[in-house]
């Protein structure tokens, strides 16, 4: 397999420092680095739609959210692993836009529901389906069974750093 940036970066620290044992940063590197450039494909591809990841990520919510596309600032915020003033910020800017509303909790006349506007949902619908085909063609230049693999791999990772129920 033809050597990666990190392969190098990882026979820098062997050569400088042999005695720390640098072996993890070839998945904990690689990781990051992945991250950095899914990030990237993905504001691309949500910046043709005029919204960023974060504002697809709160849309998305509400959208699998059942029939009504409805959930609380609090819910959103959970789910979200937001701030109530970063859910606060992406609300105030997809509201402008006419993308979501927020109405008076009729369980709760302190509280507010934020719910998916048809603009809202239409919109959402077209952003995922890019991705999704965006996704779609990234992983298909890998083997099928290398791409299940991985997606099992990263699951039981991801579940060390957030065990469910914790």
């Amino acid at each position: 397999m033809e050597p990666d940036l990190i392969d190098g970066l990882l026979a820098r620290w062997s050569a400088t420092r042999p005695d720390l044992g640098v072996a993890e940063l070839g998945v904990t590197g690689r990781l990051s680095r992945l991250g950095q450039h899914m990030a990237d494909r993905d504001d691309a591809t949500f910046g043709r739609f005029g919204v960023t990841r974060g504002e697809v990520g709160l849309l998305s919510a509400l959208r699998v959210a059942g029939p009504q596309h409805r959930l609380s600032p609090t819910q959103l915020g959970r789910g979200l692993m937001l701030s109530s003033a970063g859910v606060t910020s992406r609300l105030d800017r997809l509201e402008a836009r006419g993308l979501v509303a927020r109405q008076a909790d009729p369980a709760d006349r302190r509280g507010i529901i934020v719910e998916l506007t048809d603009e809202g949902l239409a919109l959402v619908d077209a952003a995922v389906v890019a991705k999704t085909q965006a996704d779609r063609q990234l992983l298909s230049r890998l083997d099928p069974s290398d791409v299940a693999a991985l997606e099992g791999h990263l699951r039981r990772l991801l579940l060390v750093l957030e065990p469910p129920g914790g």
